[in-house]
């Protein structure tokens, strides 16, 4: 196996942007090559709100991940999240006109890109769209219809919304600070890569990212995505309730919260106190544990419940969507303390925290291991992911172009070999994604605003 191959992934967050380089090793676990992180100071709620800003953090964080590296940054794989990110489920059918031929991917090809003329609200466009179950005429809850007969295809789908302007605003971000975008990924979806298994997407999981500005939910069930939600409340609102509460400023704040904050009270005893400096030779003020733990408390159960009502909405409580491996938080947020405890008392359900460890090699620095850097992980796995279909397609196209030399020869042969080399050639180019088709749009929308 080549071991040159390498991608970057870029988590452009509220609190932090982290680039990271690797590659596959050859057990086929991910080496981190490279680390860079900055202050994110352009970005809030996942919303870029200053281009020069973010433009600088990017930068920062790519020269730190170059010079520990010592590799090149050209193409990076970009994660997407922010308020403005929402989902809908929608139906949708395609009658074809040859239903005595099986069901091929142009088919499902068609039906998708019926999908993506729905007419969205202003300003909003279509990222993603998923298809879940197929129906087949009237044989339903088919998972894949290719090679099936029949007449009227229709589908289930997923689909994800996002504001238009905050899409182009990151890229216009990522091509400034001399980088090309080889890709763009909803961040959820990245995290869910890193830090969930196969089994836990088939029985049925919640993953909740609790970032800096945002909350991010993705639930599977029988390994297919079946709903995603952003919660504009993060880490950050938390340290701000601190700020106030306890009249300090947010430095302090964000101390506070991670060396002695816990989302439980009773936890905490009244005597417990600490001590903080006043500014510029004041009195240092004390803070007792318990009021400090009451703070978070009250925060964090606001933003789970909020997470835990889109639980409900995608409904969990029915038998059929019950969600066997219950809860996996990750995210920066998820390090606060006695949080999963919270989480399993608010909800009922099993909790774990996800660390992305077991996809990386086992002489990783620990630091990796950290929820903070799940989404990170899951960026350079789609990077690397994307690169290996690439590869594959080249091969496939390879092996497709001889026969059809040789048939040429052979004019008898002509009329019967033609048909599936085309459909081999159909089945290569469609094997893109269609988040890939997004991703090309977008780069020749940026390429004509220039």
């Amino acid at each position: 196996m080549e071991n040159n191959k390498i991608a970057v992934g870029l988590d452009i967050g509220t609190t932090k942007i982290v680039a990271m380089i690797g590659r596959k090793n050859e057990y086929g676990k991910l080496e981190v090559l490279g680390i860079g992180k900055a202050k994110s100071l352009g970005v809030k709620r996942g919303v870029v709100n200053n281009i020069t800003q973010t433009i600088q953090s990017i930068q920062q964080a790519v020269d730190e991940a170059q010079s520990v590296s010592g590799q090149q940054i050209e193409e990076v794989v970009v994660g997407i999240a922010g308020q403005h990110i929402r989902s809908l489920h929608h139906s949708d059918y395609i009658t074809r006109e040859k239903s005595d031929e099986v069901i091929d991917e142009l088919d499902i090809e068609n039906l998708v890109e019926q999908v993506h003329k729905l007419v969205m609200l202003p300003g909003e466009e279509i990222i993603h769209v998923l298809p879940q179950e197929y129906k087949v005429d009237s044989q339903s809850d088919i998972k894949e219809p290719i090679g099936m007969y029949g007449g009227r295809l229709e589908a289930n789908f997923h689909v994800v919304v996002g504001q238009v302007s905050s899409i182009r605003n990151i890229g216009r971000c990522v091509k400034s600070a001399g980088l090309s975008l080889s890709d763009i990924t909803l961040e959820p979806l990245a995290s869910a890569s890193a830090v969930l298994s196969q089994e836990e997407k088939e029985a049925g999981v919640a993953l909740i990212d609790i970032g800096g500005g945002t909350t991010d939910l993705a639930i599977f069930k029988d390994g297919i995505i079946r709903h995603t939600a952003v919660v504009p409340f993060g880490g950050n609102v938390i340290t701000e309730d601190i700020k106030e509460g306890c009249s300090i400023i947010e430095k302090q704040a964000e101390l506070l919260k991670t060396k002695f904050g816990s989302a439980w009270p009773g936890e905490n005893k009244e005597t417990e106190i600490v001590s903080i400096p006043g500014l510029r030779g004041r009195e240092p003020k004390e803070i007792t544990l318990k009021n400090l733990s009451k703070i978070i408390h009250a925060r964090v159960q606001e933003i789970i419940e909020h997470v835990y009502l889109e639980i409900k909405n995608y409904g969990h409580e029915t038998q059929k969507g019950k969600l066997i491996a219950g809860i996996v938080l990750t995210g920066g947020g998820s390090q606060l303390k006695h949080l999963r405890q919270l989480v399993e008392y608010i909800t009922g359900m099993d909790v774990r925290i996800g660390y992305p460890n077991e996809h990386l090699a086992g002489d990783s620095d620990d630091v990796l291991s950290s929820p903070a850097y799940a989404t990170a992980v899951g960026l350079l796995m789609e990077g690397l992911e994307k690169q290996r279909k690439e590869e594959e397609e080249n091969v496939e196209e390879e092996i497709i172009e001889e026969p059809v030399f040789e048939r040429e020869v052979i004019k008898d042969e002509i009329e019967e070999p033609e048909k599936p080399v085309e459909e081999n050639k159909s089945k290569t180019h469609k094997s893109k994604s269609f988040f890939e088709k997004f991703t090309e749009r977008f780069k020749e929308f940026l390429d004509n605003a220039e």
